[in-house]
């Protein structure tokens, strides 16, 4: 996994040299050559409610140990919050932390000075932050109507209309001044865990950003890091249990920032990212239709799929034939970024696996006229649970692994699901197509090749066709007697799904009621359809049911209900056709 994100970062042409990060920064504090402060200038796109600032690429950088190391509170260089640079603490905050944020006010300031001899503009900057009167012009500026900069913000300084970040002179100075840091290497080396060649280990390794929605620490979260004494071996010290060189680590976190900025997705607690060896056009990323195809575009995605594999298997693409994926599934725990899940495979199983995914999760729709559209990732998720949020995001990242892989259904989210159905039709609410959808999925990728879209009267398991005459019993009860508010789906369907043969017995002698009140015609046809299923189930209904049989027990009622629609439909339009006809 790690060589391929530093194989990701070469290629994208990331910043990786240690010491240097892409940042994106808020405010510029303005000023003239002579260092007189000018104003607050914003950054970024001004009429975007979420913007975060402009993007600078090469950004001077220290890790947590270089900030802390030798005592004492040091900043950022060039880069840093309001806060630091104009000396503006919070309103309350405590003393401690008002003593903190001036002392490190003290060091960026020194580093300016310090590095005025490879850049003379930042002298009389550096001066400026030392005035007291200045500095009150500065917090004023930043905390005005107009501006409205919070303490947190990030800032950098402009002198003479131009940004200090982006003059490279200062880069031989900023690579001296780390070395004088000092980071506590050994001094020996080590076969990197990332390529398996001999480096200096790096004591620590950079946080990664882009976590904080989904468990991350909002100041970035360690990949790599041993802190505790379990988690080092050998007498190792830090990161030496396992070893990669600064470089190396600079490069995979310069890649996995970039690809959570920039190609990730949330699912409820997780992130995933991918990219593929070779570019891919986004009208031809598989990946990108399971992730976020619009609603409106699900169906063209299933279509893209099955054409595209066709291409590839017909040798019209063999560019993609030889290409490959990588998909993390990542999430934040107490300041480490959480690897739920790694893949990486050919595009052309890739494509085969997504295509299979709709394929398997096809279901007749509620009105039994036509196949549901195919749900997006999110709508299976959501499908699960009431919110999607509530869903651990180690279940994420299973579901999300047997959607790439077509492996099988998790047991405990076809659980989740068969709860949501039980609650819906208990309640009298529409069905979620999704979720049988799922429930299907789940028993196709258990080895069950009878289940289908729509309807099969022939399927052998009898806990299917107990579902079957659930839901022919709930249409004769309506039948009769119209709307009675908690009817036999209501009272009797949770137990029925679990114990069908302490049920359905007892609805059959209630179904004879119902029969009596019906005109002929109509009592003979459901007699008909009843005895059927009967034969079908056997001499007896089945005891307690195990998940797949309820899984079943569950597809039968929906998929009997969405075939009784249907059939109810066509006789409508079947009788207007012939009053039309008479008239």
């Amino acid at each position: 996994m790690l060589d391929r994100l530093i194989e990701y970062a070469l290629k994208e042409q990331l910043v990786a040299e240690p010491g240097f990060a892409p940042k994106e920064i808020r405010w510029a504090l303005n000023f003239d050559g002579s260092g007189k402060f000018l104003g607050v200038l914003p950054l970024g796109d001004t009429s975007d409610r979420r913007n975060r600032g402009q993007l600078f690429p090469k950004c001077p950088d220290l890790s947590q140990p270089e900030l802390t190391s030798g005592g004492g509170s040091r900043s950022h260089f060039l880069a840093e919050t309001c806060e630091v640079i104009a000396d503006w603490p919070k309103p309350g905050s405590p003393a401690k932390d008002v003593s903190r944020i001036r002392d490190k006010h003290a060091y960026f300031v020194k580093l300016l000075d310090a590095a005025s001899g490879a850049l003379p503009c930042l002298k009389a900057v550096a001066s400026s932050l030392n005035n007291g009167q200045t500095l009150q012009q500065i917090r004023d500026a930043l905390s005005s109507a107009s501006i409205k900069a919070r303490p947190t913000d990030k800032a950098t300084i402009r002198v003479d209309g131009e940004f200090p970040l982006e003059n490279p002179s200062w880069h031989a100075w900023w690579r001296s001044f780390r070395q004088s840091l000092g980071k506590g290497s050994s001094g020996g080396k080590m076969l990197s865990l990332a390529t398996g060649q001999p480096v200096e280990p790096a004591p620590t390794h950079p946080k990664v950003q882009g976590l904080s929605d989904v468990g991350g620490m909002g100041t970035g979260s360690a990949l790599i890091g041993y802190d505790k004494d379990a988690f080092r071996s050998y007498g190792l010290s830090q990161s030496e249990n396992g070893a990669a060189s600064e470089e190396e680590a600079a490069a995979y976190r310069a890649a996995l920032n970039h690809l959570l900025a920039h190609h990730s997705r949330r699912l409820a607690g997780a992130k995933v990212v991918h990219w593929f060896r070779d570019r891919v056009k986004d009208e031809e990323d598989p990946l990108g239709w399971l992730e976020g195809s619009r609603e409106t575009d699900e169906l063209a995605a299933q279509q893209r799929a099955r054409e595209l594999l066709d291409a590839i298997r017909d040798g019209k693409r063999p560019d993609l034939q030889q290409n490959y994926y990588y998909a993390l599934t990542l999430s934040g725990a107490a300041g480490r970024v959480m690897v739920r899940d790694w893949m990486e495979g050919q595009f052309e199983e890739l494509a085969a696996n997504i295509n299979g995914w709709f394929d398997d999760l096809s279901i007749v729709n509620p009105e039994g006229n036509g196949l549901a559209p195919p749900p997006r990732f999110s709508a299976a998720l959501r499908a699960l649970v009431r919110a999607e949020d509530d869903l651990p995001a180690p279940e994420v990242a299973a579901l999300w692994h047997s959607a790439l892989t077509r492996g099988r259904i998790p047991r405990q989210m076809v659980s989740r699901a068969l709860a949501r159905a039980r609650v819906d039709t208990v309640e009298n609410r529409a069905p979620n197509q999704t979720r049988f959808g799922l429930v299907k999925a789940f028993l196709i990728r258990e080895g069950d090749t009878n289940v289908k879209p729509y309807l099969n009267e022939g399927h052998p398991s009898p806990a299917y066709h107990c579902g079957r005459l659930m839901a022919v019993y709930a249409r004769l009860q309506y039948a009769a007697l119209g709307d009675v508010g908690a009817g036999v789906v209501q009272r009797f369907y949770a137990a029925a799904s679990a114990t069908p043969s302490l049920v359905l017995g007892r609805l059959a002698r209630l179904s004879q009621f119902h029969l009596n009140k019906l005109e002929p015609g109509l009592a003979r046809y459901f007699e008909t359809k009843i005895a059927n299923i009967w034969s079908r189930i056997g001499d007896r209904p089945p005891g307690a049911l195990k998940l797949e049989e309820q899984s079943l027990f569950a597809l039968g009622y929906y998929q009997q209900l969405a075939a009784d629609r249907a059939e109810k439909a066509a006789a409508s339009e079947a009788e207007t056709v012939k009053e039309e006809e008479n008239v």
